[in-house]
């Protein structure tokens, strides 16, 4: 059988009651700007690839720029560890990095995981949870440490210095300097940010990242008094600073700047008329990021030594968890919207009828990627998981669309992510509709042994 080939720009196209690949014929993908035309096939091999415009300029080149950002916090992080180990001594800061890297997996893995239905790129990520751990942590420290000192020479009290540090300025400094990272993957990997989860993810990891930095700090000193003291085991500051930061609070800071998060991510919904939402939504989560912040950090100081117990159980509990349904019903309307947008490729050919059912499930999903490992390997699993994204992307894509709040570009980001589907389909074609059938999705009858030389459950 020859090869799987896309059909030409223009040529190969459908004749009246079939489309691409022998499917069903249907209407073509429509087009949302009546000057554009319908885009109803791959372009020519000469045009097949997406091709952004290059930079003309120096600065302008990823290259430069990347090597620009990972110096700037390599610095960052070279002068916030010498600053943190400077407070807690050496054996102090080894004792609170080990402790402090403990809950960082279990953190990761649960936005991670958030992020299954469109994982974004791990480069956002990482730059998100770097961004926490050292440019967001050294221009907090350096602050905080500025104005209490200030406040406390300009009132001559240094323990209402120390209060209204921690309960006004350290909120507004520290959820400033986290939304910074939000704000710069918004605007610069605007692809990659299509919506609520992304913005919670994004936050998730940067406040991760800074909550790590500060857990160092914070254990750290613990250990150094223990030792001046003597104490040790379950009746020492570090068990107890422990217990408190690690073990009861692990999301605390996750669940500030979540906020902010959510604010970037509603503006990625809104349409680009919605000028007024773009500006506030932002701002507003902000400012939410930093009452809640202000809320955990003064409440022992407001509501007396139970205070904290009290704002943890009747406020920071029932947050966390509405913020967690939030999320998980946003990941699941984000599978509706799959199930919604797919089925007009399907109609006109460039995916199986089977595909969208596929696609809008997470248990079909994981076994179409399961029966392309076992019958290929790796490879093939790696393949289909590439064609699941491209495929996500495209129904968000064209989900925006229909809304009004796509971009310029997006008759040639449709054109891409089409092309890219197309040269895995030959392999994550079989797997999906395996997979749907399976699942019980839809009854489909068994493909012939020889469909494009891929059986994924041969037997």
């Amino acid at each position: 059988m020859a090869p799987h080939q896309p059909p030409r720009w223009g040529q190969g196209r459908p004749q009246p009651g079939q489309a691409p690949g022998g499917f069903p014929a249907g209407p073509a993908v429509p087009a949302y700007d009546p000057q554009q035309p319908v885009f109803d096939a791959v372009p020519d091999r000469s045009r097949w690839r997406y091709k952004p415009r290059r930079a003309s300029r120096l600065w302008q080149s990823k290259a430069v720029q990347a090597g620009i950002l990972v110096t700037v916090l390599a610095l960052c992080a070279l002068v916030i560890l010498a600053l943190v180990r400077e407070q807690t001594g050496t054996q102090g800061f080894l004792v609170g990095l080990g402790l402090a890297t403990l809950p960082v997996p279990l953190l990761i893995a649960a936005f991670r995981w958030l992020d299954r239905v469109e994982p974004g790129p791990w480069r956002n990520l990482v730059f998100a949870f770097a961004w926490g751990a050292f440019a967001a942590a050294l221009v907090a420290i350096t602050a905080n440490t500025f104005a209490t000192r200030w406040i406390a020479t300009a009132t001559a009290d240094p323990a209402s210095a120390d209060t209204l540090g921690a309960t006004v300025v350290a909120p507004v400094v520290e959820e400033s300097a986290k939304a910074v990272a939000i704000l710069l993957i918004f605007l610069f990997r605007r692809r990659d940010f299509t919506g609520i989860v992304d913005g919670v993810v994004v936050a998730g990891f940067t406040s991760t990242g800074f909550a790590f930095t500060e857990n160092i700090l914070y254990l750290g000193n613990a250990f150094g008094e223990d030792q001046a003291l003597g104490s040790s085991g379950f009746a020492s500051v570090t068990a107890a600073t422990f217990f408190v930061r690690v073990v009861m609070s692990p999301f605390a800071h996750p669940l500030f700047t979540v906020f902010a998060g959510i604010g970037f991510g509603m503006v990625a919904l809104a349409t680009r008329r919605q000028r007024v939402r773009r500006v506030a939504l932002p701002l507003l989560g902000l400012l939410l990021a930093m009452g809640v912040h202000a809320l955990w950090n003064g409440s022992a100081s407001l509501f007396g030594p139970w205070g904290f117990y009290a704002v943890y159980g009747a406020f920071m509990v029932p947050a966390f968890g509405l913020l967690t349904w939030l999320v998980i019903w946003t990941r699941q309307r984000e599978l509706r919207t799959i199930a919604t947008e797919l089925p007009a490729y399907a109609a006109a050919g460039w995916l199986a009828p089977a595909e969208p059912l596929a696609l809008s499930s997470m248990k079909a999903r994981g076994m179409a990627r399961d029966a392309a490992r076992r019958a290929q390997g790796p490879g093939a699993a790696h393949a289909v998981a590439e064609y699941q994204r491209f495929a996500t992307s495209l129904a968000f894509l064209r989900h925006r669309a229909r809304r009004g709040a796509a971009g310029p570009d997006f008759t040639a980001r449709e054109q891409e992510l089409l092309h890219h589907m197309w040269q895995r389909k030959g392999v994550a074609g079989p797997a999906l509709t395996h997979a749907a059938r399976a699942t019980g999705k839809v009854w489909i009858p068994p493909p012939h042994r020889d469909y494009e030389g891929y059986n994924p459950y041969r037997g």
